[in-house]
C-alpha cells in the first residue's frame, strides 16, 4: 500500500512542478509518520524515504532509537520548552517554532549540548484560533529576535493551512506566507535564510508547491488515514 501510495504522490508532486515551471528537486517530501508503527516507517525506509515528520517528541524519541540513523527527522507539532532538550542533536529540523521563549529555550538547548539547530517560525496565516503559530504581523519582529540568539539558525517558514474540501481554498495563504518570507528576506537578517517554506499537507500540497512550497508534510497520502486512539 504504502509503494502505491508514494508512486502516486510523487507523480502529484511531478505535476505540479511542471504546472510551476518548477524543478522537482526544489520540493522535499517529508512523510508524516506520526501515530504509525515502525514497521509501516521501515517500510516507507525501504522504499528511499529519508525525512520524517512526527508530532510528538516521546514519539518521535522511541522511533529515532530503532530507525536507521541517516533519516531526517522533523519535529512538526506544537513543541512544549520542558521537551526541546530530548531533541539536541537529534532532529534535523523543527518546524514549529512559535514564540520567542520557546527560541530561547532551543538556543540554550543547543548552546548546552554545543549544537546549532536549524528552526522554522511558524505562522498562523489564516489566523485561526485553534491553531498555534505566531501571526503574520508579529513574524517578522520574532524572526528579528529570534535571530540575535545563539546555536540557532532560521532557516525559513512554516504554516498549517486550515482543513477545507476545495484545496484551492488555500491558495490565498499559500500566496500570503510567501509573501511574508520575500517580505523577510528582503531585510537580510543576519542568521536569516529564507530558503524554506514548510506549507501544503495531502489535502492540498499541490497547490502548495504551485505557489512557492519547498517543503510538504503528507501524511495520509503515504501512510493512510491516522489512528486517532493512539
Amino acid at each position: 500500500m504504502i509503494c502505491e501510495n508514494l508512486k502516486e504522490v510523487e507523480a502529484k508532486i511531478e505535476a505540479a512542478c511542471k504546472r510551476a515551471g518548477r524543478d522537482r528537486s526544489e520540493v522535499t517530501l517529508i512523510a508524516v509518520s506520526k501515530t504509525k508503527p515502525v514497521e509501516m516507517l521501515e517500510e516507507a525506509y525501504g522504499i528511499g524515504i529519508r525525512e520524517f515528520g512526527e508530532n510528538k517528541v516521546q514519539e518521535m524519541m522511541d522511533k529515532y532509537e530503532v530507525m536507521p540513523k541517516d533519516i531526517h527527522w522533523h519535529m512538526i507539532g506544537h513543541l512544549q520548552r520542558n521537551k526541546v532538550k530530548y531533541l539536541m542533536g537529534k532532529a534535523a529540523l523543527i518546524h514549529s517554532v512559535d514564540s520567542l521563549r520557546l527560541a530561547e529555550e532551543i538556543s540554550a538547548q543547543s548552546v548546552k549540548h554545543e549544537v546549532t539547530t536549524d528552526i522554522l517560525i511558524e505562522v498562523n496565516i489564516a489566523g485561526e484560533e485553534t491553531k498555534f503559530g505566531t501571526d503574520r504581523e508579529e513574524a517578522i519582529a520574532l524572526v528579528e529576535a529570534a535571530a540575535k540568539l545563539p546555536n540557532i539558525h532560521i532557516c525559513g517558514l512554516m504554516t498549517i493551512a486550515p482543513f477545507v474540501e476545495n484545496s484551492e481554498d488555500n491558495r490565498k495563504y499559500f500566496q500570503q506566507i510567501r509573501q511574508l518570507s520575500v517580505d523577510i528576506k528582503e531585510k537580510n537578517i543576519d542568521n536569516v535564510d529564507m530558503r524554506i517554506l514548510s506549507m501544503g499537507m495531502t489535502g492540498d500540497y499541490e497547490v502548495a508547491i504551485e505557489e512557492g512550497a519547498t517543503m510538504v508534510r503528507v501524511g495520509t497520502g503515504i501512510f493512510g488515514a491516522r489512528n486517532y486512539n493512539i
